[in-house]
C-alpha cells in the first residue's frame, strides 16, 4: 500500500506537469528549444514530482485509507500498539512515528513519510484481529525498519530519475512522431501522454525491483529488533492466501508468470522466509 499510494500520487503529478508543459507553456509562447533545455525541464519536473509525492505521502495515506491516528490511547490494545512502536523506534534510532489504525479487514500494515523522525506507521483492523501479539510486533518492527533504512527517501530518488527519463524520452519521441506539427497541439499532447503512460509502466519495473530488494532489508531489520523467529511466524501467518490474492490481482491486469514477478512490489513470502532462515 505504501508503494502503491506513492506511485499513484507520483503518476497524478506527472500528468499535471505534462498538461502544463505540453499545453500551457506553448499557449504562453514558451518553447523548449534544444535537448539541453528539455533535459533540464525533465529533471526539474521529474524530481519535483517525486519529492512532492513523498512530501504528501502521510496526508494521502491517512485520507485514502481513513486511518485514525492515535492521539491518546483509548484502550489496552491501542496502548500496547503505541508503546510497542515507541520501543521499536527507540531501538532503531528514529523519532517516534505517528501510529494509526484503519478499517481494512485484510491483514496489512504500512509505513510512510518524508522524514525518518516524523513518519507514520499504520495497521489494519484485520491485522490486529488476525495475528498474535508476537506476530504483530514483528510486523511493526518490519515497518519501523523501513523508516530507519530510509527506504521512502531512496525510493523517491529512484522514482525521480525514472520520471526524468520518462518525461524526456516521451517528448523526444513525440517530436519525431509529430515532426512538422505544432508542439502545443492536441496531437502532440496525446502522443506525449500515451508515451508517458507506456514509459511509466516500464519505469515501474525498476522501481518495483528496488522495492523487492528493500523488503528483504526490512525483514532483516525486524529480525534484529525482535528476533528472526517472530518475523518468520508473521510471514507464515500471511501465507494463507496472500500470494494467491496478489497473483489474482496481477492476472486481472493481464500480468502472468514471470511478468508478475517483475511488477510485484514484494518478493514471495517463501523467498522472504528462506532469507530469514539463512541469517
Amino acid at each position: 500500500m505504501r508503494i502503491m499510494l506513492f506511485l499513484l500520487t507520483n503518476f497524478a503529478i506527472l500528468i499535471t506537469f505534462g498538461v502544463f508543459t505540453t499545453i500551457v507553456l506553448p499557449m504562453l509562447g514558451i518553447q523548449l528549444e534544444g535537448q539541453g533545455a528539455l533535459l533540464v525541464m525533465a529533471l526539474f519536473f521529474g524530481m519535483g514530482g517525486s519529492f512532492i509525492s513523498l512530501w504528501m505521502s502521510k496526508f494521502i495515506a491517512i485520507k485514502s485509507t481513513g486511518a485514525q491516528v492515535i492521539k491518546q490511547p483509548r484502550n489496552e490494545e491501542e496502548r500496547w500498539l503505541v508503546n510497542t512502536v515507541a520501543r521499536l523506534a527507540k531501538q532503531a534510532g528514529i523519532g517516534m512515528p505517528d501510529v494509526a489504525i484503519y478499517g481494512g479487514q485484510e491483514v496489512n500494515a504500512f509505513a510512510t513519510g518524508a522524514n525518518r523522525n516524523s513518519a507514520l506507521v499504520a495497521v489494519s483492523v484485520g491485522l490486529l484481529r488476525g495475528m498474535t501479539r508476537d506476530e504483530q510486533e514483528a510486523v511493526l518492527a518490519h515497518e519501523v525498519s523501513h523508516i530507519a533504512n530510509g527506504d521512502m527517501v531512496t525510493l523517491t530518488l529512484i522514482q525521480g530519475v525514472m520520471n526524468t527519463f520518462v518525461i524526456y524520452f516521451a517528448r523526444i519521441i513525440a517530436n519525431v512522431i509529430n515532426r512538422g506539427g505544432q508542439q502545443g497541439g492536441i496531437a502532440y499532447f496525446m502522443t506525449v501522454m500515451a508515451l508517458q503512460v507506456v514509459f511509466g509502466i516500464l519505469a515501474s519495473v525498476v522501481v518495483n525491483w528496488f522495492s523487492r530488494r528493500r523488503e528483504f532489508g526490512a525483514d532483516a531489520g525486524a529480525a534484529r529488533l525482535v528476533g528472526p523467529q517472530k518475523m518468520i511466524a508473521a510471514l507464515q501467518r500471511l501465507k494463507g492466501g496472500a500470494d494467491s490474492q496478489l497473483e489474482g490481482q496481477l492476472t486481472a491486469f493481464g500480468i502472468k508468470g514471470k511478468a508478475s514477478d517483475m511488477f510485484a512490489t514484494h518478493p514471495s513470502l517463501d523467498a522472504r522466509i528462506a532469507a530469514l532462515r539463512n541469517m
